[in-house]
């Protein structure tokens, strides 16, 4: 069967563009309240944790190194980490205590009150996301999270969550590495790093 490439390049493209519509409709409000209290945190002298599973790893790691790095331009580092990269870390508690507690344990080794612990699921159920989001509440963190579909289990332990609304996984990837940067641009402003309107250089 030889297939329509023009047809489906279209079809994609509708797709993304009806998301992020859709998304610019239900987010702006949850997406104010996540800058306000990463914003808080970090000038409280509080870290940003980033963490999840295959695709939502690798945005764990893009975002917090466009914050500890750069994002549109120099300025001053931003402290934030991702869960996802310490292969020691990663696999000792794989080993010894269950994948469940992969990103919970890091968590308790690392959160301190204050902290924003930012868990990425596009289904909103991975159950070591469910678990950490659980710790940082319980260690006096701020839980909050990046979902999809109908939010899942996080609806129940991250505020604020930003849930895309589609059930599409590669749509809701796109919008969590939008929603991602456009938080990192955000907070350069909002901490005075960089100035409203400032350049657009892009970063790593």
């Amino acid at each position: 069967m030889t297939m329509d490439l023009n047809r489906f390049f279209d079809a994609e493209l509708d797709e993304h563009a009806a998301v992020v519509a859709a998304t610019r409709a239900a987010l702006r409000e949850p997406f104010a309240r996540l800058v306000a209290v990463c914003a808080k945190s970090l000038r409280d002298g509080g870290k940003l944790m980033f963490f999840g599973n295959g695709g939502s790893a690798a945005d764990a790691q893009h975002l917090a190194t466009e914050l500890t790095v750069r994002y549109k331009t120099d300025r001053a580092a931003i402290a934030a980490i991702a869960l996802t990269t310490d292969s020691s870390a990663l696999t000792a508690i794989g080993n010894d205590f269950g994948f469940d507690q992969l990103f919970s344990r890091q968590i308790e080794a690392l959160g301190v009150p204050g902290d924003v612990a930012i868990g990425i699921s596009t289904s909103g159920r991975s159950p070591n996301v469910i678990r950490a989001l659980e710790t940082a509440q319980a260690g006096g963190l701020v839980a909050a999270g990046l979902g999809g579909k109908d939010g899942g289990e996080m609806t129940q332990y991250a505020d604020p969550l930003l849930v895309v609304p589609s059930d599409t996984t590669a749509r809701i990837q796109e919008m969590h590495i939008m929603l991602g940067q456009m938080l990192c641009g955000a907070l350069e402003i909002e901490l005075g790093l960089v100035p409203a309107g400032g350049p657009g250089q892009a970063g790593a």
